[in-house]
């Protein structure tokens, strides 16, 4: 069974630095291209950043790249984002995703379009904020 499972978030100040962590169970890191989205208030879910499958490339929204980093961890069987330089803009519940087709996912990422996805997390607040 495919699970994954959210932690980190929280309230930071304005100019701060959160690290979410996505623990993936029932598969490898090496199956699913992981990533996160975000939700904020009244908005869409957009894609934020991902790594894919097989080569570990990772991409990036225009709203977070130089800002946020995404690894991973295969030992761990974790994924992470590491959010800098952080921003009010950046509020939002922030849910992992997992999906077996990298491209769509990548372009959900680079270009917001939709896709289907194979597992979400439960989601985690980030609230920045002074």
């Amino acid at each position: 069974q495919v699970q994954l499972v959210e932690s980190g978030g929280g309230l930071v100040q304005p100019g701060g630095s959160l690290r979410l962590s996505c623990a993936v169970s029932g598969f490898t890191l090496d199956s699913y291209t992981i990533g996160w989205f975000r939700q904020a208030p009244g908005k869409e879910r957009e894609g934020v950043a991902c790594i894919t499958n097989t080569k570990a490339r990772t991409y990036y929204s225009d709203s977070v790249k130089g800002r946020f980093t995404i690894s991973r961890d295969h030992a761990e069987n974790t994924v992470y984002l590491q959010m800098n330089s952080l921003t009010p803009e950046d509020t939002a519940i922030y849910y992992c995703a997992a999906s077996i087709n990298s491209p769509k996912f990548v372009l959900a990422v680079i270009a917001h379009t939709p896709m289907s996805i194979d597992s979400w997390g439960q989601g985690t607040q980030v609230t920045v904020s002074s």
